[in-house]
């Protein structure tokens, strides 16, 4: 189910992406706000969206206003949306610039929108949820965020006031994010603690040591260690009985 938040000032326009959206797919669920307040109720629940449709203008006649926009800046300056489909819905061609360079919109429509032209922006979203692309994790470096797949990932420890990702190639420090933090957005089947400071990437483990307490990376010089608290689950995986 792909969860959709609408912004429209106007209630016919709203009724009507709204119409489009359910008539078009079983598997969206549209939620709609016409003011910035109701919207902002919704984004701070606990729905989860794949797709957000934002009205620029959310002032009627007043063509100054752009609440869509800052909006959409409100997306984008959580966590967890910054690379989902935002569209931007306008009636006034320069606004759509604005937002593509400073919020990276996926797309946007003109008004007097057609029913295709929605179900066109609507389909490749959904087609873009279906493709099953390898795990990745959205970390802020130096102020920007960057998706990391998880298969470039060798291991993370933990250092201060932050992690380090070591990585195919290069290393990255990220600061203000804690271990704990970061196991939780990675997938929990590829990543395993061995280590109050250390977890590495379960594929790219040559072999797990225990008498000496190291995990052994392919092709990398890094020592892991195995902290004694770990010793008896990463022993239990060794044996086949565990992960």
């Amino acid at each position: 189910m792909t969860h959709v938040l609408i912004l429209e000032d106007d209630k016919a326009s709203m009724e009507a992406l709204g119409k489009i959206l359910t008539e078009y797919s079983e598997e969206i669920c549209v939620h709609a706000a016409s003011s910035y307040p109701e919207a902002k109720e919704l984004l701070d629940g606990d729905i989860r969206f794949g797709l957000f449709l934002l009205d620029v203008n959310l002032g009627g006649e007043n063509r100054e206003d752009i609440g869509g926009i800052l909006f959409a800046r409100e997306i984008r300056e959580k966590f967890c949306y910054t690379f989902t489909p935002v569209v931007m819905v306008t009636s006034v061609g320069a606004m759509e610039m604005q937002a593509y360079r400073e919020l990276h919109c996926y797309q946007y429509i003109m008004k007097p929108f057609r029913p295709e032209q929605v179900i066109e922006v609507v389909r490749k979203v959904l087609d873009r949820d279906k493709q099953e692309e390898p795990p990745s994790v959205v970390v802020k470096r130096d102020g920007v965020n960057y998706q990391v797949r998880c298969e470039e990932i060798r291991y993370i420890e933990a250092v201060h006031r932050g992690i380090r990702l070591h990585m195919k190639g290069e290393t990255w420090d990220v600061p203000y994010v804690t271990l704990k933090q970061i196991l939780l957005k990675v997938p929990g089947e590829m990543f395993l603690q061995c280590h109050r400071i250390f977890a590495v990437n379960r594929r790219e483990v040559e072999y797990y040591d225990t008498v000496n307490r190291i995990v052994k990376l392919k092709d990398c010089a890094d020592v892991i260690e195995i902290g004694v608290t770990y010793k008896a689950e990463i022993g239990r995986i060794v044996s086949g009985k565990l992960g």
